[in-house]
């Protein structure tokens, strides 16, 4: 019976030793993989224009209601594994710029595609397949949002077209093609591009059509963001969220306007009227920033930046009109416009400080707290509380890359 005993007590222990082993090694697995001038702007010159009522698959923006759990929104998607969860971290060296306040990186480059843009599209195209039954995609793209659904589609078994201009990297081509896409390289810009792929759309009855930034379910997957800082902060304060722990400011990237609308529409969602808005950008591909200083919608010749994954000629419309309904609701939003040194500079010293590679348009966002001319602007008037940087990520970098860069702008 002793024998038995001990056998018994000895296999328990066996087992816990087994269980700690694959928790540590998890954890190690996870800390190697996760390893112009800033204005205050008034948009009431921006005409007022409602947003549409969403279907059952789309959020609902009500800052009247409780914030829902991080996994809420967009939960079909994210049950499937289409997007992650992904890392809320403090950076040690941009609070040290910034007299010691908190600042986190929200780092959705260590999306499966390398970008932010994963959320979005897992939403979409799971909701055109659940409502339409949608098997075969066409998209236009800059590159990550291309990579973005040639990452996701497939996994619903869907057939997916990307239209790419000539100013794409041909290591995103290459990686668009490694993910089964049939890539098409065509015109100057992303406007060029995307104009063909409306018309192929238009000439096949079975593809739909997927915007890389100008759909409300982009949005709705991307304000998914604003839901995992809230819990996320809260986690690492050991407070519940209805403690209060919220972000003072959120600084992001602005291309066409997808992540930005997403982002309005998850602060309102959670109720976070306060929280002040930094959309960055270069001064080569501000259609965001300058239509904010016009109070109205601008379109740009061209596109004249390093950061071409910002490359819209014009910002959606509705990205102007949430801006301008966060700041009647108390919120505070401003543009910060980098120059493509700055962006690039960032770029180098986030990979010098974190070790984690991030392409130009990301930059721009790292730019606003690096930059020596920048920071004091941005920072200015913000109230206590933590900032986060939505680290949005891109494919089109590498070692390589980033050194041509930095010889070129800093050398």
């Amino acid at each position: 019976q002793y024998h038995n005993i001990t056998m018994a007590v000895g296999a328990v222990a066996l087992a816990s030793a087994a269980a700690f082993v694959s928790l540590s090694l998890t954890a190690l697995l996870l800390v190697f993989i996760a390893p112009s001038h800033a204005l205050h702007l008034d948009l009431s010159a921006v005409p007022k224009r409602p947003i549409s009522a969403p279907s059952q698959h789309f959020c609902m923006m009500s800052s009247s209601s409780s914030p829902p759990p991080s996994t809420a929104v967009a939960s079909a998607s994210r049950k499937l594994g289409l997007f992650t969860r992904t890392p809320l971290l403090p950076s040690a060296p941009l609070s040290n710029l910034c007299s010691n306040r908190p600042v986190y990186l929200k780092l959705d480059t260590l999306q499966s595609s390398g970008s932010f843009k994963d959320r979005g599209m897992a939403h979409l195209c799971e909701t055109f397949q659940t409502t339409k039954g949608t098997r075969k995609l066409i998209s236009s793209s800059g590159g990550n949002a291309g990579l973005a659904v040639a990452t996701v589609a497939p996994r619903l078994g869907m057939e997916v077209s990307v239209i790419v201009p000539e100013t794409t990297k041909t290591m995103v081509v290459d990686k668009l093609k490694r993910l089964g896409a049939d890539v098409t390289v065509h015109g100057k810009n992303w406007n060029e591009a995307d104009t063909l792929a409306r018309r192929r759309v238009e000439e096949d009855t079975e593809a739909e059509y997927v915007s890389p930034y100008d759909h409300p379910l982009l949005w709705t997957g991307h304000s998914t963001v604003v839901d995992e800082i809230v819990e996320q902060l809260n986690e690492q304060k050991g407070a519940a969220a209805s403690d209060g722990v919220e972000p003072a400011m959120i600084i992001a990237s602005v291309g066409g306007g997808g992540l930005i609308c997403g982002l309005f529409e998850g602060l309102e969602r959670n109720g976070l009227s306060k929280t002040t808005v930094v959309a960055a950008e270069t001064d080569g591909a501000a259609s965001f920033g300058k239509a904010f200083v016009s109070g109205t919608k601008v379109r740009l010749e061209s596109i004249d930046s390093i950061a071409t994954s910002l490359g819209a000629l014009e910002v959606t419309d509705v990205a102007l009109d949430r801006a301008r309904r966060h700041q009647d609701n108390g919120g505070s939003v401003k543009a910060a416009m980098c120059t493509d040194a700055e962006a690039v500079e960032a770029c180098v010293r986030f990979a010098e400080d974190h070790r984690v590679l991030v392409e130009p348009a990301c930059g721009a966002a790292l730019a606003a707290l690096y930059s020596d001319r920048l920071r004091k602007d941005v920072l200015e008037d913000v109230p206590e509380g933590p900032i986060v940087v939505e680290v949005c990520g891109g494919s089109g970098v590498n070692v390589e890359l980033l050194s041509t860069w930095k010889k070129e702008f800093l050398e």
